[in-house]
């Protein structure tokens, strides 16, 4: 299973293609808007939140509520886009119009792709990177992952992403919370965070940021209950499955790190606090009396929740700009300003869960290859019997 996005931050739409969903999937546009909604809200975002109210169309791979095996077309327009229609046109500029609407951008942002894009592809006017780099294209990733979680939901697997941290405020979240749990509370939160308390002043970071024309960062995490033992493979480099996730939650624009289950606390206590000891009923099988691991061994899962977390840097767009050097000129300037969120953490947290959730869904399909809803569902059932009894 694989999928491709498209589309500029003001362009008419962003679009994404998935193919390889097996035949017999319910989905409707309602179960990728809902999720849409979940990541255009949380304290903290700017103006484009209440410019762009999030739809997905699905043109292709779907007849009467079901897929049909064939590549799926999801499209998501940009409402704001009849403000850009010349400065993100298609078509070639008239000289009058060259000289009305064509703002060139040469001044590229500390943090952001502007100059490194620009020196690779070779734009003078760094808008035709900032397009493409910007964390709109999250929108269409996370339609995707709409996607995926349905598959997941039709196999028992369940997921939620939390905020665990704002600007160095940790919340308290209790150890062994059920993803459902975690999920029913976090829903209701302006910050996605369990703790009430931690909530509040959390969101007193993000208007102190505000006020002050800052940003500030923080930290994510997605757990995943429901996932068979075995999947992913110790065998070779490229099919280690928290390898992949690793790759993916970096991918996430202002991601710089990721961590499994006690992650980087690990480097300071003994491997007898670290490792997972193992126990076996008649009712379960094999479970770990821990899951400091995450939920992961030898690039496989464990049976335990999956427990990843990832950080995000405070988004570099400033209102009061750091200095950067003109490409034209070599002068330096202030950085130019786009609308910008002081914090998007909260949406980053529902970000990286549909990320997570495209990558578990896509090995489950490469651990068991069906064409088929049904016959993957009865082959996950089978295979849950097996591990059981192994």
């Amino acid at each position: 299973m694989r999928y491709l996005t498209a589309g500029e931050s003001h362009g008419p739409k962003l679009t994404a293609i998935i193919e390889g969903l097996p035949a017999g999937l319910s989905l409707t546009a309602e179960d990728v808007n809902q999720e849409l909604a979940r990541r255009q809200k949380g304290y903290g975002r700017g103006r484009r939140m209440q410019i762009e109210k999030d739809q997905v169309e699905i043109s292709s791979g779907i007849r009467h509520g079901y897929t049909l095996g064939s590549p799926v077309t999801l499209t998501v327009e940009n409402n704001d886009w009849k403000h850009w229609t010349k400065i993100m046109g298609i078509e070639p500029l008239s000289e009058k119009d060259e000289s009305e609407v064509k703002r060139k951008i040469t001044r590229p942002r500390p943090g952001h792709a502007d100059l490194n894009g620009g020196i690779k592809y070779g734009h003078r006017d760094l808008r035709n990177v900032l397009e493409r780099s910007s964390a709109r294209e999250t929108t269409v990733r996370v339609a995707v992952g709409a996607v995926a979680k349905k598959l997941l939901k039709e196999l028992g697997i369940d997921i939620v992403g939390h905020v665990k941290e704002i600007a160095g405020i940790k919340a308290d979240v209790p150890e062994g919370l059920s993803v459902s749990k975690l999920k029913e509370i976090t829903e209701d939160s302006p910050v996605r965070c369990y703790d009430p308390e931690a909530s509040r002043k959390m969101m007193e970071a993000i208007d102190d940021a505000k006020k002050n024309g800052d940003s500030i960062g923080g930290v994510v995490e997605v757990i995943v209950e429901g996932m068979p033992a075995g999947i992913g493979s110790y065998v070779h480099y490229d099919r280690k499955l928290d390898a992949k996730l690793a790759g993916a939650v970096m991918s996430i624009n202002a991601f710089k790190g990721v961590e499994f289950g006690l992650g980087f606390e690990m480097a300071k206590i003994p491997g007898s606090q670290v490792h997972d000891e193992i126990i076996w009923n008649e009712t379960e099988g094999y479970k770990r009396r821990t899951n400091r691991l995450g939920g992961f061994e030898g690039g496989m899962t464990t049976g335990m929740p999956i427990v990843v977390k990832g950080v995000m840097k405070p988004i570099p767009t400033l209102y009061k700009p750091l200095q950067s050097v003109d490409i034209e000129t070599k002068e330096p300037f202030s950085a130019s300003i786009e609308r910008s969120d002081s914090c998007a953490v909260p949406a980053a947290a529902v970000v990286m869960e549909h990320v997570v959730a495209w990558e578990l869904a896509s090995s489950l399909l490469e651990h068991f290859s069906s064409d088929q809803m049904k016959y993957l569902q009865e082959s996950v059932k089978e295979y849950r019997e097996y591990t059981r009894n192994f």
